[in-house]
């Protein structure tokens, strides 16, 4: 019994340990959960900041792409003015030869139809209309409206948005951050981000020949802007020694974008009257009805045949004896109005433009499949006061939401509003993160 009562209390001691080792395990596990549940809480919230990130990233993308076509826009609303401003032009001058009935109405009908005929005399109603082409008009100002926003305020725009991005979007992920963690003090949320590709994503490209093609292409789509041609012929022989030639009214006229980035438009029409003598033989007489040229630069030309110093009025001359001493005009020609267009050019009237401008896109270098991807880093102090890490990436891509009709693959680009956001795969640290 004494031996027994020797032993009593040593399980105690036992059971002690036993109790301090679970205590100190608990303790443990308590203290890893803490851990764990705070690198899952700022895993959770960094992944929604950089999604933020990469949404504004898409966004802005977006946006330049809604920029770019606006732009394409303002030069296709360019040349719907000019080419108004080229009719107003035209009217005004037809206009006045109507009135000087040079030639009267009443030829032009009974030669080439009596809808020819009221066509003509409907300008009468145009007299004056060519004072709102001139430059400080209201046509004029509209133009130099458009103009203004294509090359200052778009492009000061553009450049602001692509700068200013990366400021942008840390202040998303700063705010993300913040409301993720509103019992932390706002200077603990000091994100920082690697292995950006924005600033290599965009370049500023000039007026090139893809933006020319663009250009042309969407005028093509406009009625308005088509080619204005048209030939009526009498249906009589007029003259013995020239059984082919009829008389003929020639309507000619479009809007076009030069070489070097400006539309110019240039509208005409003239009776071509059959003529013969023994010096020359059959020919035409060309008699002006209307003209107009609207350029919008110094230095541009009538394509078409034209001379610099064609007389008012040929009271003075044959109009065949000064075609041959001033002109090399083809007096048998059957395609122009050449006469027309000589004074369309002595009473031109310029808009000024700058031309297409350059415009912000996706560089070639950045591949088809370009990306404006991001790494986005944070620490902070969990309960005890010990670092904790955690990182997230995120990307935005360009990714049509159905199929091209044609079947072709799309590379990114800034005209079309096809940018997305999603989280991306954590790239490997950088050296020193």
């Amino acid at each position: 019994m004494a031996g027994l009562r020797s032993q009593r209390g040593q399980v105690l001691v036992l059971g002690m340990l036993l109790a301090a080792v679970l205590g100190l395990a608990w303790l443990r596990y308590f203290a890893t959960g803490q851990v764990t549940a705070a690198k899952a809480r700022m895993v959770h919230g960094l992944d929604a900041a950089a999604y933020s990130g990469a949404l504004v990233q898409a966004r802005t993308l977006n946006f330049l792409s809604y920029l770019n076509r606006a732009q394409l826009a303002h030069q296709l609303a360019m040349a719907h003015l000019l080419t108004l401003g080229g009719w107003a032009h035209y009217g005004g001058t037809q206009a006045r030869r109507l009135a000087q009935g040079n030639p009267p109405a009443y030829l032009i009908g009974m030669l080439f139809g009596a809808q020819q005929g009221r066509a003509y005399l409907a300008a009468a109603s145009a007299l004056g209309l060519d004072l709102q082409a001139r430059p400080g008009g209201a046509l004029a100002q509209a133009f130099a409206a458009h103009e203004a926003f294509v090359h200052d305020y778009a492009q000061d725009l553009s450049r602001a948005l692509a700068q200013g991005l990366p400021q942008a979007r840390l202040d998303a992920i700063r705010a993300v951050l913040a409301a993720h963690y509103p019992d932390r003090p706002v200077q603990h949320m000091q994100p920082r981000i690697s292995h950006d590709t924005w600033p290599a994503l965009l370049r500023q490209h000039p007026p090139d020949a893809a933006l020319f093609d663009l250009v042309r292409s969407i005028a093509g789509l406009y009625a308005f802007l088509e080619p204005r041609n048209a030939t009526a012929q009498n249906a009589w022989s007029v003259d013995a020694r020239c059984p082919g030639l009829r008389h003929e009214l020639r309507r000619r006229g479009g809007t076009e974008l030069d070489a070097s980035g400006r539309w110019q438009s240039g509208d005409t029409q003239s009776f071509h009257a059959v003529r013969s003598n023994r010096w020359v033989g059959c020919y035409y007489r060309e008699y002006a009805m209307g003209w107009a040229w609207m350029p919008s630069q110094p230095g541009q030309a009538i394509s078409a045949e034209h001379a610099d110093d064609a007389p008012a009025d040929f009271s003075g001359q044959d109009f065949w004896r000064w075609v041959q001493a001033s002109t090399q005009w083809d007096l048998l020609g059957r395609q122009a109005n050449p006469l027309a267009n000589s004074y369309a050019m002595q009473y031109r009237q310029q808009w000024p433009s700058r031309g297409l401008a350059g415009y912000l896109d996706v560089d070639s270098k950045a591949g088809p499949q370009a990306t404006a991807g991001f790494v986005v880093h944070l620490t902070l102090p969990d309960a005890a006061g010990m670092p904790v890490h955690a990182r997230s990436a995120a990307e935005t891509l360009f990714s049509r939401p159905v199929p091209r009709t044609d079947g072709a693959a799309e590379a990114a680009n800034l005209f079309h509003p096809y940018w997305q956001a999603r989280l991306a795969r954590p790239l490997l640290p950088l050296p020193g993160d």
